[in-house]
């Protein structure tokens, strides 16, 4: 993981805030814009850490589908938040909590837990100041001990759900010492018929922000091509910043170029400057260039990697995707994903499945599209294809071994068929009697105890890992003895639990109860992709080709 020199928290500088806002629409990319200022902060010797408000009433992103605000991020501690969550440990190189992240649920239910324990007895409880001032102490318990915390405001101005926010923000911003806060806007620049690129959206989302008492510090324009000089100062003139504080943030290949990209601008020394920070910066000289030269290092060939699921939507498999990509950094290596609808298991998908080097089969819930998971993984298993199965995609490998290679006809997981006659993926026995869905599952990092001398322990070099869970079934203990002695193998046990398993006569085949993918960076790939790839680039053509 590109990590910096001498970073550490300064307690006589105090803690800075870099709030950022949205504008125009939704996707924008505040996020990696947020995420891209704080690698540089970084990179400039500062312990930058970040707080997603989601502006939604959920407590938190446990209970949503995918298709609603992509995955479900895993935190250590088992928070399940926003996709966000990831991009920010992903830059920034650390592990959050679930106090990084703020809803509009988790405000309102802190709040009303109060009244009715008779913290506020004689008051009226309202959202100004109640709600507002629980936003607000989130957020600075969130930023203790870091010299910057960049504060990230889901939705967009002008939403009504994102008001309490938003005046929480205005708050905060006359509470904190000029030097001490930051508003950074990002808004859309289209271009017009003729090419030309138009302000009025980013004027108009300025004056919705300036209408509620804020004017921002930095305004970051997302277009496709950079902002041209008379753009700029266009849209300084017209939302009262200086025209150097007007900064383009054009589509990019990858989103990891964002962060190079707006160091040419000169974003951070910008809001180092703003913020009182420049002269606490390491040199340029002694600043960490890894993240630079990972990301434009030469590849020298590429894989297609098929991906089987039922989420036809990249966001929804955000992790695995960019643990593929971090894996293809490591092996020097581009990563193609072809995308399998399980649930559309028609000819051109097999043949795409067939087409692919390897294979994933991801996490997932319900029983829609877990039988063309079970067909990708017997043609895995069968093809010798390599395989890695996460979460539900090993429960899946236990299934179709049972079914095709056991003989247990009708084997599946109790979550797809309740009255399967072979449950060899059952729920957890402390599950049975669930009456609110949300944080009940087997959540956050747990360690496993790996077999030594095992595909397992040369994956991991270790006979230990930890890693990140979200799951309600497991491997039924009552088949261990089915499985005792055949060629499937459950490497990795954590107690009676099954965590990890392989087959002895494949050339990697596979699965992990739990997700790899969310602790998988930049420089610190995922152990289980990098050996996806590796028995990928076992194939001779393949590895002369990248010349490994």
């Amino acid at each position: 993981m590109p990590t910096n020199p001498e970073t550490h928290y300064d307690p006589e500088m105090g803690e800075k805030f870099i709030f950022v806002t949205g504008g125009v629409m939704s996707g924008l990319g505040k996020g990696i814009t947020a995420a891209s200022t704080g690698r540089l902060l970084a990179n400039a010797g500062f312990d930058v850490t970040a707080v997603k408000i989601d502006p939604y009433l959920n407590v938190d992103a446990g209970t949503m589908n995918p298709y609603q605000h992509g995955e479900v991020y895993v935190l250590k501690d088992g928070g399940e938040v926003d996709l966000d969550l990831g991009n920010y440990e992903r830059f920034l190189g650390v592990d959050m909590t679930s106090d990084h992240n703020v809803t509009t649920g988790k405000a309102y239910k802190n709040v009303i837990e109060k009244e009715r324990a008779g913290d506020y007895l004689g008051k009226t409880v309202q959202i100004i100041p109640h709600i507002t001032d629980e936003i607000k102490r989130r957020i600075r318990e969130a930023a203790e001990g870091h010299d910057v915390c960049i504060v990230e405001v889901g939705g967009t101005v002008g939403d009504i759900e994102s008001m309490p926010f938003l005046e929480a923000l205005r708050q905060f911003a006359t509470e904190q010492d000029d030097e001490d806060f930051l508003l950074t806007h990002v808004t859309l620049v289209p271009y017009s018929k003729n090419g030309e690129q138009k302000t009025k959206p980013t004027q108009h989302s300025v004056k919705e922000l300036r209408s509620i008492g804020l004017q921002p510090d930095v305004l970051v324009g997302r277009c496709d091509d950079e902002l041209e000089p008379a753009t700029k100062e266009k849209i300084a003139l017209f939302c009262d910043v200086p025209t150097d504080a007007v900064f383009s943030n054009p589509d990019v290949e990858d989103i990891y170029y964002v962060p190079l990209v707006v160091e040419e601008e000169g974003l951070d020394e910008y809001v180092m400057h703003r913020l009182g920070l420049a002269e606490r910066a390491i040199s340029d000289a002694e600043r960490d260039n890894e993240w630079r030269e990972l990301v434009t290092q030469e590849t020298k060939g590429e894989v297609d990697i098929a991906l089987v699921g039922k989420y036809a939507l990249e966001d929804a498999y955000m992790s695995i995707h960019e643990a593929l990509k971090h894996a293809g950094l490591e092996k020097n290596v581009d990563v193609n994903v072809l995308w399998v609808d399980a649930d559309e298991m028609d000819d051109a998908h097999e043949e795409r499945l067939k087409e692919a080097d390897g294979i994933v089969v991801p996490g997932g819930f319900g029983s829609r599209g877990t039988q063309g998971k079970i067909e990708a993984v017997r043609y895995a298993r069968e093809n010798d294809v390599p395989y890695l199965g996460l979460c539900l995609g090993f429960q899946m490998a236990v299934v179709e071994y049972a079914r095709n290679v056991l003989g247990l006809e009708g084997a599946n997981t109790a979550e797809a068929d309740a009255d399967t006659p072979h449950p060899v993926i059952d729920i957890l026995p402390e599950q049975y009697e669930i009456e609110d869905m949300g944080g009940t599952m087997r959540l956050g990092a747990h360690e496993t105890e790996i077999e030594p001398n095992t595909l397992a322990s040369e994956v991991y070099g270790a006979t230990e890992c930890t890693e990140r869970h979200r799951h309600r079934y497991e491997v039924n203990p009552e088949y261990f003895d089915d499985f005792d002695g055949s060629d499937l193998v459950f490497s990795g046990r954590a107690g009676n639990r099954m965590e990890i398993l392989e087959l002895d006569s494949h050339p990697y085949f596979f699965g992990t109860q739990f997700h790899p993918e969310f602790r998988s960076r930049p420089g610190r790939a995922s152990p289980p992709f990098v050996g996806l790839l590796e028995a990928v680039l076992n194939d001779t053509e393949l590895r002369e080709e990248v010349e490994v």
